[in-house]
């Protein structure tokens, strides 16, 4: 078995959430180097896992990874937002997404996902077209200040913006490494992480459309409704986290009317389920130390009803 070139974040914990789960299959939405499926797979033998991502070199090495669950496994290549409607296995007894970026994506200089890097790339897909080259060099100033407040949540997006339209006017910006100058220079870390992070993630949202893919992820379930299966959904920032907090508590909702409508008249029967997790559940310090990258990871978990809705 080759090395493996990623450390699960919260994998015990992702492995309990599904206790109490039955005889069926697991969707792993990104399931990236099959280190949550395999652990899954290990604790409960009555469960197989049909895995998706867009990724070609995770797909391949989950293949090998699984190899010896024999035919517990289906693997996906695509959205999950849009392969989830096209599953027709049943029961569908969990759904598992971790939406964080994989430790060989982050250290591949040629995915152009890192500070260092020479490429400017972001793509999860590498068939996709849309590259961090092309939103740094062809976005207009205001559509990259929209994305670095938005997706970035960056104080200054503005002037970062400014300087980043000056830069290219004189050569286009060709490396992760010379955009994370450009961010340097321009911006102010108060804390320990880097000037560049939260620009960086702001443009590899954009790149691929991640936001979008979890809402469509959430659009999705809200129509399957999986009887008794429970969602665990791991985040990794606050615009991820809030998309997933807003969504559980809208499933609990019995009534649906309008908030000032006097009085009630849907029947208060629309609870798709409740939420498993009261607070989201963070790493412990044991893993903080073993992987600082779990330090943002955010598990919630929500459980349909048993009966059919």
């Amino acid at each position: 078995m080759q090395n493996i070139p990623h450390i699960p974040v919260l994998k015990d914990e992702v492995v309990e959430s599904f206790y109490g789960c039955s005889e069926g299959y697991l969707i792993d939405c990104t399931i990236g180097y099959a280190g949550h499926s395999s652990a899954i797979m290990e604790a409960y033998p009555d469960i197989s896992v049909i895995g998706i991502d867009r990724d070609d070199e995770a797909l391949e090495f989950s293949n090998s990874r699984l190899k010896r669950y024999g035919d517990r496994y289906t693997l996906l290549k695509g959205s999950f937002a849009e392969k989830i409607l096209e599953i027709k296995q049943k029961p569908i007894v969990g759904i598992l997404a971790d939406f964080g970026v994989s430790s060989l994506q982050l250290d591949k200089p040629e995915r152009g996902f890192s500070f260092d890097s020479d490429l400017l790339d972001m793509r999860m897909d590498q068939g996709s077209s849309l590259t961090a080259y092309d939103i740094i060099n062809s976005y207009s100033k205001d559509r990259l200040e929209y994305i670095f407040g938005s997706y970035g949540e960056i104080s200054q997006a503005a002037k970062l913006a400014d300087m980043i339209t000056k830069a290219r006017s004189k050569a286009p910006i060709k490396s992760a490494k010379e955009l994370s100058r450009i961010a340097k220079t321009t911006l102010s870390s108060k804390n320990k992480i880097h000037p560049a992070t939260l620009l960086f993630q702001a443009v590899r949202i954009e790149v691929n459309d991640e936001l979008g893919q979890i809402e469509g992820l959430l659009d999705a379930l809200e129509k399957m409704r999986p009887a008794s299966a429970t969602v665990s959904l791991i985040t990794f920032h606050s615009l991820e986290d809030r998309i997933v907090k807003q969504r559980f508590k809208k499933w609990t909702k019995d009534c649906i009317c309008d908030e000032n409508a006097p009085r009630c008249a849907c029947g208060k029967k629309h609870s798709l389920g409740k939420i498993a997790t009261k607070k989201p559940i963070t790493a412990t310090k044991y893993e903080l130390k073993l992987n600082p990258r779990s330090r943002s990871a955010k598990l919630r978990s929500f459980r349909f009803k048993g009966e059919e809705l």
